[in-house]
């Protein structure tokens, strides 16, 4: 069973929210939403209902960054449980295209982050091995990966003690596609050292040795591989395949003849239809990523035969993480309202792009296998679903069959802030007043919603000549620039922040007293009910928080948002009255954006450098990988290992920032 811990304990109203959701389940209400305003605690909510259901959990997020955080805040409620992290592990990520228009191919260029990778792989293990577990996942995992049962009977168990000589383990290493190496252990390799045989699988944090003793393995453990210095001793340990579409040569060279004839209908339609170039350019491809797999077993761009190495038949939805989820298991997607229209969109996409690269002969037409899940697929195979959002939009509603649970009440007491709407002629020269006063009476930040960023440019400039501190921040401001500027805006270095959409959601700015929306009647995705409810909740964190927003006539959207927020403010109110709450401002202590991020904790001079680009940080890492290959060669284990933390943390600090 899982063990929940956690430093404080559930309010009341957060256990009757849990219990309802619980108990619809255990009644077979398999879609159910969790709407729950900030300051709620959604998250502890989303822990208590795992912990109470006992299933497996997929928890998806609509980007990189909230995933990372609900990772490390699900790993300290459940220390003692597998907690997986599964985001695409791309630094960079250039897709192969074709533009018809210009004539332009654009080749695949990827940057693949190792630990990503590595946690991927950890995570997929953990649902294989674990009888349960809770897996922290981006809307990226509806890709294609391969099948769990090619992965998990692929896999080579060795124990203590049982018959082993080194050339039968190494013959295993290879089939499995790591590669021998007689320098420093680095995942997806392994070495050969008298006796011992040592690898770096590439699902574990470090390598594993094993002692030979004749035809017997004496001893495995796990040791560190830069100093040696074994960590833990094993009975048993399980080796993964390299990689999801790794194969054993045997299944690989099974393949070949049914691409082959694939091709041979390709280039006889191109030749049909007079496209000759199309022929020999498909043909000369194909052509040589057939003798690639027959030689090494892969190629480059091996995904695009994933359709048969995964043996599917035409039609047949790809496999993705989610077939690797085993019985009942339970489905959240957190920022539902996002994270549903990006599962709906990924298909449609990458439909588009390799179906033009199929059409001109730059893909055989089985590539177009090598996919996301579409969203009907995507609905069949989840089982329990819990959609949790402040603002969850129609289809979730319907999806749940109306089975909303509400979590409105905020255990410090706090309102929703007031909404004002204004009608004037000269919008601009009335929220200057409103600021000066709103800096002058409560000494607060002031948040301002614009719909370009040319004009959140021109507002700046025009509110910083009347001597107030203030910036903007747009999606061409670099992330480490935001983090920045949010920092200098809670110590009251800026007191003014102008955005666009960046001001919706993630912000948690309890200095913030005042938010004005300008042309809050302009219809569309920034002014609709889901974005302005977002946008009030940016002052929903202080005592004095208020909304103003400059109009010229009421929206349906404005009246609905406005509704909303007046409901669950009343709701409040009466909670705090029943249960003589005195609401308080949340005081949050200000740290710099690196103070609490997971990845990069353990490097204070990596978090005080200075990176101006991802290519400064490029060089930094490669001039830092070549000393610590130089302090390892000559024995100075512990300056390599200090080198080899410096250098994990400058990799996630490149994926986080850059």
């Amino acid at each position: 069973m899982y063990r929940l811990k956690a430093n404080y304990k559930i309010t009341p109203e957060q256990d009757r929210a849990v219990n309802q959701i619980v108990e619809n389940y255990q009644n077979n209400k398999k879609r159910q939403v969790l709407l729950g305003v900030t300051g709620s605690g959604k998250t502890f909510a989303m822990a208590n209902i795992i912990d109470r259901l006992d299933v497996s959990c997929l928890i998806l997020s609509p980007n990189k960054t909230l995933a990372a955080q609900l990772y490390q805040e699900f790993k300290d409620f459940f220390p003692g449980s597998k907690v997986g992290y599964f985001i695409s592990y791309y630094d960079y990520y250039q897709p192969e295209a074709y533009v018809p228009q210009r004539h332009l191919y654009i080749s695949k260029e990827v940057s693949i982050n190792s630990e990503i990778e590595r946690l991927r792989i950890e995570a997929t293990r953990g649902l294989l091995e674990a009888e349960r577990a809770i897996i922290v996942a981006s809307v990226s995992s509806i890709y294609s990966i391969g099948s769990p049962d090619d992965f998990f009977q692929q896999k080579m168990t060795c124990s203590l003690l049982s018959e082993m000589d080194w050339a039968t383990l190494l013959k295993e290493f290879i089939s499995l596609g790591y590669t021998r190496t007689e320098g420093l252990m680095e995942s997806g390799k392994f070495r050969v050292r008298g006796d011992i045989v040592e690898i770096f699988p590439t699902s574990e944090e470090n390598p594993i040795r094993f002692v030979l003793d004749e035809e017997e393995i004496a001893a495995i453990e796990i040791f560190d591989p830069v100093t040696a210095v074994p960590l833990q001793s094993l009975d048993t340990v399980n080796i993964y395949p390299v990689s999801y579409f790794h194969l054993k040569k045997e299944r690989v060279q099974g393949i070949l003849p049914v691409i082959e004839a694939e091709l041979k209908q390709r280039i006889a339609y191109f030749r049909g239809q007079g496209e000759e170039e199309y022929a020999e350019r498909i043909k000369e491809r194909t052509l040589f990523d057939l003798e690639m797999l027959g030689q090494y077993g892969y190629c480059a761009g091996i995904e695009n035969y994933s359709f048969y190495l995964t043996k599917r038949r035409k039609g047949d939805p790809p496999y993705t993480l989610l077939d690797f989820f085993k019985g009942d298991f339970l489905t959240i997607m957190d920022e539902s309202h996002i994270a549903v229209p990006q599962l709906v969109g990924m298909y449609r996409g990458d439909r588009s792009r390799k179906t033009t690269l199929v059409n001109f002969g730059f893909r055989l037409p089985s590539a177009l296998e090598n996919r996301p899940l579409n969203f009907a697929e995507i609905n069949r195979k989840l089982k329990k679903v819990l959609y949790v959002s402040a603002t969850p939009n129609d289809y979730e509603i319907k999806d749940a069959q109306e089975n909303v649970t509400s979590l409105l009440v905020r255990p410090t007491g706090l309102l929703d802030p007031e909404i004002e709407l204004r009608k004037t002629a000269a919008p601009v020269e009335d929220m200057v007043r409103e600021i000066e006063k709103e800096l002058r009476d409560n000494r607060g930040r002031v948040l301002i919603t614009t719909l370009t960023k040319k004009m959140a440019e021109k507002l700046t400039a025009y509110i910083a000549e009347k001597g107030i501190a203030c910036t903007y921040m747009h999606s061409e401001i670099k992330t480490l620039d935001r983090v920045k500027i949010i920092k200098k805006l809670r110590v009251g270095e800026v007191k003014v922040l102008v955005g666009i959409n960046l001001l919706r959601e993630g912000l948690d700015l309890p200095e913030v007293s005042l938010v004005v929306i300008l042309d809050a009647d302009r219809e569309g995705f920034l002014r609709s009910e889901t974005s302005l409810i977002q946008t009030f909740g940016r002052a929903s964190r202080n005592l004095k928080g208020r909304v103003i927003l400059y109009l010229q006539k009421e929206t349906e959207s404005i009246a609905k948002a406005v509704g909303e927020t007046n409901r669950r403010r009343e709701y409040q109110e009466r909670y705090n009255q029943e249960h003589n709450i005195t609401p308080a401002s949340i005081d949050k202590q200000v740290k710099d954006f690196y103070d609490d991020d997971y990845w990069i904790k353990k490097s204070e001079e990596v978090i005080t450098a200075n990176f101006k680009s991802r290519e400064s940080v490029e060089k930094e890492i490669e001039k830092l990988t070549a000393k610590m290959k130089e302090k390892a060669e000559s024995l100075e284990f512990k300056a390599a290992a200090a080198l080899r933390e410096k250098i994990k943390s400058l990799k996630n600090l490149m994926l986080e920032l850059y």
